[in-house]
């Protein structure tokens, strides 16, 4: 008896598909994607050596949300065909094997060809995390974005109400983003603290290149009271990328969670990362 029957609708070069979650940190990596004819490292070109050396053929991922050079990622989840069967635990541990240390799968399951790691998700979320001290850390340097500045989180969580819901986000997107409807609906945006930590916690539909990145920056001006909480609003209504401040650095964002019709039985995600004392 198959393991894995071959999948309604399905071609014949490639019968089987496969969902997996995977873990990494970006900081040595110039984003998700891989660049045609460049040799510089990525997370989708890693992921995919391991897997088709599990498979032993050639295999392609899909993921949810493609993350910018340096971003880091809990919970990315991808889809890949493949012509073999293998055991759940067998490309899990098999492709763990073949990846570096900074990059892990976390869990893969066989889904229905109508799954697809992208197009199915009705939700992406992400954790921008700050440390905020007089003096630089030495851990996690690259896992966190550092600032000397004492931020006050209740006046960026009031900023940051300004922006849920659905908006025009042009002044929060990058002047490349490629998207070609700056709409996207914010389902919420939390700031809170743990310790010295400050943790923004964001999700929605989709998002845009930087946006996460951009609100950040605005936010982190209005904590450290550069800017008054009205700002983000004002950022907002301009349409204008110009009017949006710095950019944060990638350092210290992480792609947390990705909702998907139930119908799938995807695992749940705790979202992370590890080191925060709580999932809220």
């Amino acid at each position: 008896m198959l393991e894995n029957p071959p999948l309604s609708g399905a071609t014949d070069v490639a019968p089987y598909r496969y969902v997996a979650a995977v873990e990494y940190s970006g900081a040595a990596y110039h984003g998700w994607q891989k660049q045609p004819h460049d040799p510089v490292p990525c997370i989708q070109g890693k992921v995919e050596s391991a897997l088709s050396r599990v498979a032993n053929h050639p295999v392609d991922v899909i993921c949810a949300g493609r993350t910018d050079a340096g971003v880091s990622a809990c919970y990315q989840v991808i889809h890949f065909d493949t012509q073999v069967q293998r055991p759940e635990r067998a490309w899990v541990m098999g492709g763990n094997t073949y990846l570096p240390e900074d990059i892990a799968l976390l869990w893969v399951k066989p889904v229905s060809s109508d799954f697809h790691a992208r197009f199915s998700a009705q939700a992406r979320r992400y954790r921008y995390i700050i440390y905020s001290a007089a003096i630089k850390p030495g851990v996690l340097a690259k896992g966190i974005t550092w600032t000397w500045k004492s931020l006050d989180e209740v006046k960026m969580q009031q900023a940051a109400e300004a922006l849920v819901g659905e908006h025009d986000f042009t002044s929060y997107r990058a002047v490349a983003c490629q998207a070609k409807n700056p709409v996207r609906q914010v389902q919420h945006l939390k700031v809170y603290r743990q310790g010295q930590l400050l943790i923004i916690d964001i999700k929605a539909n989709a998002f845009l290149h930087h946006m996460v990145r951009n609100i950040a920056g605005v936010l982190m001006k209005i904590g450290a009271g550069e800017a008054p909480v009205g700002w983000a609003q004002d950022v907002l209504d301009a349409r204008d990328r110009r009017q949006g401040g710095v950019t944060a650095s990638p350092f210290g964002l992480y792609f947390v969670d990705v909702d998907y019709p139930a119908e799938f039985l995807l695992p749940q995600a705790e979202p992370g990362p590890f080191f925060l004392s709580s999932a809220d």
